[in-house]
């Protein structure tokens, strides 16, 4: 049984780099990101001080914005610069090391 020719994805293209490897259209026509919904927030921004499962050392934890990661990565930095330390964006929550609910 063959497949249709129009169904099957990019073979081979001269345009490397340039090319949404999910959809397989050119960067500027691509779908795949708009397709992505935000998560579901209810307004509430929650911070929180947390020191379990940790080793005893403390991290500050920021819940409940509706970003995407890219959005929330970006904001992770600037909260990592503006309070001297350092922290990680996993599954939506930002964690910045040590005690800065103020």
């Amino acid at each position: 049984m063959k497949k249709n020719p129009s169904s099957s994805g990019l073979v081979y293209s001269t345009d490397a780099g340039r090319m949404c490897p999910e959809c397989r259209k050119p960067m500027a026509g691509c779908i795949c990101r708009q397709v992505q919904a935000l998560p579901k927030s209810d307004g509430w921004v929650r911070v929180s001080r947390e020191s379990k499962g940790r080793g005893g050392k403390t991290v500050t934890l920021v819940k409940g914005l509706a970003l995407d990661a890219l959005a929330l990565a970006q904001l992770g930095k600037q909260l990592k610069a503006a309070c001297g330390s350092g922290g990680t964006v996993k599954d939506g929550v930002i964690e910045v090391q040590g005690d800065h609910c103020e």
